[in-house]
């Protein structure tokens, strides 16, 4: 990158100009605001319509705060073919974070989602898209630091296509703006990428909206910012409907979602939903991790049918007859009563707590007309016996109306009820092994469950067959299982079928973007292909299976040894394409004793070779404890990731919930333990060693496992 380019001054100016034509838009905002809050009165309809327009103002005055975010990042230059310009025959466009007009309403920044700004992104020597030069701009906060130009047409193949890279490597645009924004300091916060889009990445950014879109990236190729840019693309492109029907973003843990927080709002797009799966169950918190043989269990999709049949276990007829008394006599209720009764209302084919009202109508009438020859009306009956305990109970028995907490405690509370709910839902040899797994002791209420994050997707499917509970014989439309427009799921591999059939019955017409790597699973039921998710999700047309080639984040030094670790794990899978440099080995630091002080050390050394950098000490979770003691030992002041997310400068980080973060430097511990405690540990291994951007080191007491030790051997081989 030309640290002086003669055109520097201009462009320097030329930002100003659109800040201030910024600041402009944002003062005339808060003038309207004023304005409407100024008339508070009116008609219901006026006050609805001005606090309608006062949302609408507030959410331009949030997408106009930029913060410490660069407005402009890039131009481009192309033929214009109007033959309206000024004799020059080429026409310029800024291209920004958000669209910027002046005061006479022309547009002086382009939003990067806009169609005439895919060149940017797209233009390559062969395929210029129209383009005579693309130019990247260096920019701290306001300030151009440098300028990097790629020059098409005759004679020019585009800077970008080769600059750093072998003839045999991915065509990259921007490399040195590139390289500089991938070397700076990570935060503790995951950024945009808006500046550095590359082609592949634009590519499924910009793919059209239908269906189920799968992108399949190894470590480090950008596959999360790249689903949350495709979230603000669609947004832009698709406003209405889907401000109206909502995104829904899912992670797998909640340091994973403070992570991320920022990018979407940096893109001018704070209104997405932003949940763990358990955040889609109101009312239940898990408190509590499941043994990976039990969850497997409860993601097998043939759990729905347990819960349907458990469902149907709790609508029974009644064991005796109920008598109770009414006027001069009393009133009576068979049980082939009851079964009719029953029969009946499973045939409406409506919810389960929705039907308690036919339940309960039929009851009334079945016991008016048995009386004297009908010489009662159902109204009457039912004012006279429904508060008598014995009804009460009745109604319980045929028909009881259940959250679907209360539905799946009972369940797991009673081997008999798993029994019976086992016996459509597996074959008959498993159904005793089965009982024995789900089992567990009853709490004194559903509040007091130690609910995991297994049980979610169970509690989800039961909320969809009994349906809200009747408040007053209604149903709140708030209390139903909210739809949304499009969803992204990122660490899609990491889902059972019982949880992607959760993320499925959230979908309003099918449209989602979800991401993940197959060599990362470490789920309890992991794929060995993408058929094995798709199978689970929206089938209303064909999913598509795009792939990200290129990894960006991790050195080629740290990949070299991880490579030979995911080869391992997951033999098959193709190995992202490294495109940059750390300049630093891996380090191996085997010790006999005194693992917590060396681990300290090679935190404080991380801390001298990188003053700003981010530095996390991933170890086992049974060590986590360990590590955070040593640390404080040493007089380093840390976070740990499970409370404070990546705030601090350094974090301790259970390798569980490592995935899909970055860092400037990692220390691994114990790779050995790493592996023997997690489900699929090679694969757990594999993550921890991606992580890091600049620096990686290992601590290790026990041998190595063989391809970690495989790796680094090459790795010196290779050095020597």
């Amino acid at each position: 990158m030309t640290a002086r380019h003669p055109d520097l001054p201009e462009e320097q100016a030329f930002i100003d100009h659109a800040y201030e034509c910024l600041e402009s838009s944002r003062q005339a905002a808060w003038r309207l605001r004023d304005l409407n809050e100024a008339d508070l009165g009116g008609t219901f309809q006026a006050r609805f319509e001005r606090n309608a327009f006062d949302e609408a103002l507030v959410k331009r005055l949030t997408d106009l705060d930029l913060g410490d975010s660069a407005l402009v990042f890039g131009r481009i230059d192309r033929v214009d073919e109007s033959g309206d310009d000024d004799g020059t025959g080429v026409e310029s466009f800024r291209i920004g974070r958000l669209a910027v007009a002046d005061d006479q309403s022309e547009p002086v920044v382009i939003d990067w989602r806009a169609p005439v700004a895919e060149p940017f992104y797209r233009a390559t020597g062969r395929e210029p898209m129209g383009l005579l030069r693309r130019r990247h701009f260096a920019v701290e906060g306001r300030t151009l630091l440098g300028l990097e130009d790629e020059l098409f047409g005759e004679g020019h193949l585009g800077l970008g296509d080769d600059e750093g890279l072998s003839s045999s490597g991915p065509s990259l645009r921007g490399y040195s703006t590139l390289i500089a924004s991938l070397e700076r300091g990570r935060t503790g916060a995951l950024g945009d990428i808006v500046a550095t889009i590359q082609a592949e990445q634009d590519e499924i950014i910009r793919s059209p909206q239908a269906g189920v879109l799968v992108v399949q990236g190894g470590p480090g190729t950008g596959k999360t910012v790249v689903a949350l840019h495709r979230a603000a693309y669609l947004l832009y492109t698709h406003r209405f409907p889907l401000e109206d029907q909502g995104v829904l973003v899912i992670g797998p843990n909640r340091v994973f979602l403070r992570y991320i927080e920022r990018v979407l709002p940096s893109l001018g797009e704070a209104g997405v939903e932003q949940v763990v799966l358990a955040d889609l169950v109101p009312g239940v918190a898990v408190s509590h991790r499941e043994n990976p043989e039990v969850a497997a269990v409860k993601g097998d999709v043939r759990m729905t049918r347990m819960i349907d049949r458990a469902v149907d276990d709790r609508e029974r007829p009644l064991r005796e007859d109920l008598v109770v008394p009414f006027r001069s006599g009393y009133l009576r209720l068979t049980v082939e009563d009851s079964r009719r009764i029953v029969r009946q209302a499973r045939r409406r084919n409506r919810r389960h707590n929705a039907s308690r009202r036919i339940v309960e109508n039929e009851m009334w009438e079945t016991m008016a007309a048995g009386w004297r020859a009908g010489d009662a009306e159902p109204s009457e009956v039912r004012e006279a016996v429904r508060r008598l305990p014995e009804v009460r109970e009745a109604l319980e028995r045929m028909w009881p109306v259940l959250t679907p907490a209360q539905l799946v405690h009972d369940l797991l509370g009673s081997k008999a009820l798993l029994r019976s709910a086992l016996t459509t839902a597996v074959t008959d040899t498993e159904v005793d092994t089965l009982v024995g797994l789900l089992h567990r002791s009853r709490s004194a209420s559903p509040d007091d469950i130690p609910w995991t994050e297994a049980d979610i997707p169970l509690l989800d499917d039961a909320r969809e067959v009994l349906g809200p509970v009747p408040h007053r014989g209604e149903i709140d439309p708030a209390d139903e299982i909210r739809t949304y427009g499009h969803i992204v799921v990122d660490e899609v591999q990491d889902l059972t079928p019982m949880a992607l059939r959760m993320v499925t019955r959230r979908s309003l017409n099918g449209s989602m973007t979800v991401v993940g790597d197959l060599a990362q699973a470490t789920g309890a039921l992991a794929p060995a292909v993408w058929d094995d998710v798709v199978a689970h999700l929206p089938d209303r047309r064909p999913p598509r299976v795009i792939g990200l080639s290129v990894g960006y984040r991790i050195p080629s030094e740290i990949m070299a040894v991880a490579d030979v670790v995911m080869e391992a794990a997951a033999p098959g899978l193709r190995r992202p394409e490294s495109v940059r440099s750390g300049g630093e080995q891996p380090r191996l630091v085997p010790v006999e004793d005194g693992r917590a002080a060396s681990v300290a050390g090679e935190v404080a050394a991380s801390l001298a070779a990188l003053p700003d950098g981010s530095v996390a000490v991933i170890a086992p979770d049974s060590m986590v404890d360990e590590m955070s003691e040593a640390l404080t030992s040493a007089g380093i002041d840390h976070g740990r990731a499970g409370v404070s997310g990546l705030e601090r400068q350094v974090t301790v980080v259970p390798v569980s919930v490592a995935k899909g973060l970055e860092l400037d430097s990692v220390v691994v511990v114990e790779p050995a333990s790493i592996v023997d405690e997690g489900h699929l540990g090679l694969r757990s291994l594999y993550v921890a060693l991606t992580r890091s951007t600049r620096r990686l080191a290992v601590v290790h007491s026990a041998p190595l496992p063989e391809p970690l030790a495989v790796g680094f051997s090459a790795l010196s081989a290779q050095v020597g």
